[in-house]
């Protein structure tokens, strides 16, 4: 075996080595019964990140301007609590978020209906303590969400 081939083996990961070998993964929320594409279908990743970061963004602005009255400390330590509440409240509301309104997704239960509110709490708890949102599966949904059995989908 060359060696190139073995270190671009490696390089690409075990998913590349796996579909070379001629496994079939599909295309991400195949699994889920979602389509591929349109509505409906899974939210990508940088939309989900935009979405996130637009979110973010507006929690600390009216962090920093309306409760903290312009003191950064103070400002930084309201953000986190505020972007809970904010999102927590949208979701079960609304089932979107400015940011996912924005880009296009909402937040939904595995068969489609809205989530419920504790599923919400929990969801955005564990959003907020950011590792189970950055480690994914396949389908690239964050551990938030495969805990309580929503997904971010296209509307």
């Amino acid at each position: 075996m060359d060696t190139r081939e073995a270190l671009g083996s490696w390089i690409d990961g075990p998913k590349a080595a796996a579909e070379k070998m001629g496994a079939d993964f599909g295309y991400r929320g195949e699994r889920l019964g979602l389509p591929e594409e349109g509505p409906g279908s899974l939210a990508r990743p940088g939309r989900r990140l935009g979405a996130l970061f637009v979110d973010g963004w507006l929690c600390s602005l009216v962090a920093y301007g309306l409760i903290s009255h312009g003191d950064r400390a103070d400002a930084n330590l309201w953000t986190t609590p505020l972007f809970y509440v904010v999102t927590a409240v949208f979701l079960a509301t609304t089932g979107t978020t400015i940011g996912k309104r924005l880009f296009g997704m909402r937040v939904v239960r595995l068969d489609g209906r809205r989530a419920s509110i504790p599923q919400i709490l929990l969801r955005t708890l564990l959003l907020c303590l950011v590792v189970p949102a950055a480690v994914w599966d396949r389908d690239s949904r964050g551990l938030h969400d495969k805990a309580v059995g929503t997904v971010e989908v296209r509307m």
